[in-house]
């Protein structure tokens, strides 16, 4: 069962006018099929939040633990194989190549850790019927819906059969039934797989999905959702 421990994170962001504590002494823990909502306003530290937890930025203090693991000490190579094999990441842009199929797309993340093109293609296959593209392996970009797309990202996060899963907006360009179709299919990956995850977002609806919510404020971490400070 996969445990992430995010231990009195503090990050600081510096310039010639002032010193922002993006991150200030966020302590957090999510194991097994946990789907965890992280609320704030613009600029109150959640997406700093979520790529400390990843391991794509390193707090000045604190540590982030992955099943026990410092990620501050993982080697460049250890840290690469970390974000190719554990962590998939789920982004508000879709990020998809334009002229690649929605198989393509999601194999992507296979193919970029040496994945034979014909292995690839099985494995991502499966995922793309999973979030309802059955019917769609061979459609591209600019023949998908805004919902459809965000599904094939969902694919591609999930290619890799990931053990911790990181959400940064992804229903920041949907509709509120799109919203909710994403979101009850995150929450269920998570607790069908026993796979932690965690969902940075402004959606107030995504508090219905997920089993624990926080609010961000000032890169101060507090219990549950405060709704009059998402929308400020």
């Amino acid at each position: 069962m996969s445990r992430l421990q995010l231990c009195e994170l503090v990050k600081y962001y510096r310039s010639e006018q002032e010193t922002v504590r993006a991150v200030d002494g966020v302590s957090l823990e999510l194991s097994g099929d946990e789907f965890v909502a992280l609320y704030g306003p613009s600029g109150s530290g959640k997406t700093t939040l979520l790529l400390i937890a990843a391991g794509l930025l390193y707090p000045d203090s604190g540590r982030v633990l992955f099943e026990g693991r410092d990620l501050a000490s993982l080697s460049r190579r250890e840290m690469s194989e970390h974000l190719r094999g554990d962590v998939g990441i789920v982004f508000q842009s879709f990020h998809l190549m334009g002229g690649a199929t929605a198989l393509e797309n999601a194999a992507v993340k296979l193919l970029a850790d040496g994945t034979s093109p014909k292995r690839a293609r099985e494995l991502a296959g499966p995922w793309l019927d999973r979030v309802g593209l059955f019917d769609r392996h061979d459609f591209r970009p600019r023949q998908l819906s805004m919902g459809e797309r965000q599904r094939v990202a969902i694919a591609r996060a999930l290619s890799n059969d990931p053990r911790l899963l990181l959400c940064d907006e992804p229903t920041g360009n949907l509709d509120s039934k799109r919203s909710g179709e994403v979101l009850s299919l995150l929450r269920d990956i998570c607790h069908e797989r026993r796979t932690p995850g965690l969902l940075v977002t402004h959606d107030l609806q995504a508090v219905e999905y997920v089993d624990r919510a926080y609010t961000l404020n000032d890169g101060v971490l507090h219990d549950g959702l405060n709704a009059e400070l998402v929308l400020r």
